[in-house]
């Protein structure tokens, strides 16, 4: 997926802001999120929300969500964010700035290692037995997100310039196929009963992963969201669109991710509930 062109020096900023939340009826949080900034030789771990100068580091974020028996869930969503966070600055060798190449091979390449070491560890110890995580990733460099997705947790882009809220991951469950070929609606969607069944994840049983790859183009004032689906319980496209609307004039430090996090859990809260905005300043 590719959108319009983009004008950036190495003086741009990005801002983030993540957060996550049990909701209102679990005990425990299968979710997770990370921030990263990175190049070949080092990465370091970023705030839960902070600012930083798009020069000759990159910068990660994702959000997984977990699925198991017992704290199984919870344990696979940190093994895809710690495997992410190893990895990243291999790929930086391996696709510099100067070659800016397709990232695909690398970011499949990615998945397939989480997937295996899910598989590795559900197999070694029972109570482990079967664990799966979704996992969606957006590496920004300057000008171009790539992102690499596969379950339902989500991407969005919220476009400055035209205004509105495009879904750039794709849902891997059959209801998420339903709404894309338009044989059901938006609200149809977020209440069938069988949203959350998920056809592709991380880990169990799968035997192959193919993740969603591809990239967008950004500009200044441009948002990203990722987020688990407690937020798309809570909140519709519209609604998450509206908690955002003065998010790019925001101060540096305000938590727009709480903002859409407490009203999605206000709105609904049956299940852990996620989100990292990222806007481009």
């Amino acid at each position: 997926m590719s959108t319009h062109s983009s004008h950036f020096t190495s003086s741009s900023w990005l801002r983030w802001s993540g957060r996550t939340d049990a909701g209102t009826r679990r005990s425990n949080n299968e979710d997770a999120f990370f921030g990263l900034q990175f190049d070949a030789r080092e990465a370091f771990h970023l705030g839960r929300v902070g600012e930083a100068p798009h020069g000759t580091m990159d910068l990660a974020f994702g959000v997984s969500d977990g699925v198991g028996g017992a704290r199984a869930g919870e344990f696979a969503s940190r093994v895809a964010v710690q495997g992410t966070i190893e990895f990243l600055p291999r790929l930086f060798q391996r696709y510099p700035r100067e070659a800016e190449a397709s990232f695909a091979e690398g970011l499949e390449e990615l998945f397939d290692r989480i997937h295996r070491g899910l598989q590795f560890v559900g197999n070694s110890y029972e109570e482990c037995g079967g664990m799966e995580t979704t996992l969606s990733l957006c590496w920004f460099r300057p000008g171009r997100m790539h992102f690499a997705h596969i379950g339902d947790s989500r991407i969005y882009y919220l476009p400055a310039q035209s205004g509105g809220i495009q879904q750039v991951s794709e849902d891997d469950t059959h209801v998420g196929w339903l709404f894309r070929t338009g044989q059901l609606s938006e609200w149809e969607s977020r209440t069938h009963p069988r949203r959350k069944l998920l056809q592709k994840a991380l880990g169990g049983s799968n035997q192959f992963v193919q993740p969603q790859v591809g990239s967008v183009a950004y500009e200044r004032g441009d948002l990203f969201v990722i987020c688990s689906d407690g937020i798309v319980e809570g909140l519709t496209n519209q609604g998450l669109l509206e908690q955002l609307r003065e998010s790019r004039i925001d101060p540096p430090g305000d938590d727009f991710a709480l903002r859409l996090v407490s009203a999605a859990v206000r709105s609904d809260g049956s299940d852990n509930t996620t989100a990292v905005v990222v806007a481009a300043v």
